[in-house]
């Protein structure tokens, strides 16, 4: 799990698109009633981030397959996060990203800035409806907002049924536009963390000398998805569905609030220096799901492979097995495992004297890593369209060294922590 500042309109593409499986904004509802989809979320990672979110979604059908999906988000997100910097077998002091005061990391511990608080909002819209025989076109649009985050996005897609409407081809496409201001500024990438101590004879010396590693105004990114999906009912039982996905990002993605350690032979930092990432990613997805029905039990498997020009390869394997435990209740046991490789500029730190290369960030999200997550949810058939489940799942991520020869006191310290969190849900349909 990766949690990020960006509308995810690649899941609402795939929601526009992918028809058959159950996954579609175009799910047809029993009557004209409203469908009401609600959740409560918590995430929490072991002295780390936490994570509190609403959801509301609501489907109606208003005839002739017409149909409109609404959904609203609302998040929160406290905690310490991850600066990017190593540990060291001192005491060492950050400034904060606004610039105003610093903050302290005891010998040992991983630099983590427990200032990380964000409020998100999200909107999302979908119409889709029948064009013509055997053919139904959808299109929608996203917003999500945070103090410092903005993004706007728009999707449509198209999908043809043939074969007696056991064959699906669909195609979509998205267009996102993300805005970021953060807080005291987007550093410069690759400079040095200006520390407000005895080197500045005034206050105003100091923000000067803040300031120069600051970049004015807000910046920018844009987004173009493109999803190409098959769905096949095999047979009564067994439905598959495959999917081939392209993405292509353009302009800011360095994360303002990441940095390197720039340590000497002996594993001591010397100083600290901002992250700094390309500004254009291209990605492919190659997406595989089945779903098979037993007399009583669901299993669905699905299998991703992604990969991009940053280097970073994924391979994502996620299974959920759905028996019937009564006439009106069920469990559902749910296992995935994700792996992926490091970016090509990712490094854990800087050696000091050597050469600032162009590109570079200690982010464990774009390093070397496995992880799975294990739980299971149990849902209450109430009637009348009436459902009330409870989701609760382990989730745990390994990040590692993936040949960085850890040099002097680094060798005694732990540059590669597990990261562990508690997932826990409650949804009720009506």
């Amino acid at each position: 799990m990766q949690l990020t500042k960006k509308g995810n309109i690649s899941a609402a593409l795939a929601a526009a698109t992918c028809s058959l499986l159950g996954l579609q904004a175009h799910a047809e509802v029993a009557d004209n009633s409203w469908q009401i989809d609600t959740a409560l979320l918590y995430y929490g990672e072991s002295d780390r981030v936490q994570l509190a979110e609403a959801v509301i979604n609501a489907n109606k059908d208003f005839g002739d397959e017409h149909i409109f999906n609404g959904k609203l988000v609302i998040d929160t997100l406290t905690g310490a996060s991850a600066t990017g910097a190593v540990a060291q077998n001192n005491v060492q002091t950050f400034t904060r990203p606004s610039g105003n005061g610093q903050y302290d990391i005891v010998a040992g511990d991983t630099p983590l800035d427990d200032t990380f608080k964000d409020t998100r909002v999200q909107l999302d819209a979908q119409w889709t409806q029948p064009l013509w025989e055997n053919v139904r076109g959808s299109t929608g649009v996203h917003l999500s907002k945070e103090y410092d985050y903005l993004s706007l996005a728009v999707n449509g897609s198209l999908a043809k049924d043939f074969n007696q409407k056991n064959t699906t081809l669909s195609v979509g496409l998205s267009y996102a536009f993300d805005s970021i201001d953060p807080e005291g500024g987007r550093p410069v990438a690759l400079s040095k963390m200006v520390l407000n101590n005895d080197q500045f004879a005034s206050e105003e010396a100091y923000q000067q000398a803040f300031d120069a590693t600051r970049l004015p105004g807000s910046d920018d990114k844009t987004t173009a998805d493109v999803l190409i999906g098959l769905t096949q009912v095999i047979n009564r039982r067994l439905l598959m569905q495959f999917n081939y996905s392209f993405s292509s990002v353009d302009g800011y993605q360095t994360d303002p609030f990441k940095m390197l350690s720039n340590v000497d032979q002996q594993g001591i930092t010397q100083n600290l220096v901002y992250e700094s990432r390309p500004d254009t990613r291209t990605r492919h997805n190659i997406y595989w799901q089945s779903k098979y029905a037993m007399d009583n039990a669901i299993a669905d498997v699905s299998y991703r492979f992604s990969t991009d020009d940053w280097k970073i390869d994924s391979h994502t394997f996620d299974s959920r097995l759905r028996f019937k435990l009564s006439e009106n209740t069920y469990i559902q046991p749910h296992f995935r495992y994700y792996q992926q490789s490091a970016a090509e500029f990712y490094r854990p730190f800087l050696l000091d004297g050597d050469p600032l290369p162009q590109y570079a960030s200690a982010d464990y999200r774009l390093g070397e890593m496995t992880a799975y997550t294990l739980g299971f949810k149990y849902g209450i058939d109430m009637g009348n369209g009436e459902e009330l489940a409870f989701r609760l799942e382990y989730y745990q991520q390994d990040p590692k060294n993936n040949g960085f020869d850890q040099p002097g006191a680094l060798q005694q310290l732990d540059l590669f922590p597990s990261i562990k969190a508690v997932i826990a849900q409650v949804s009720y349909r009506f």
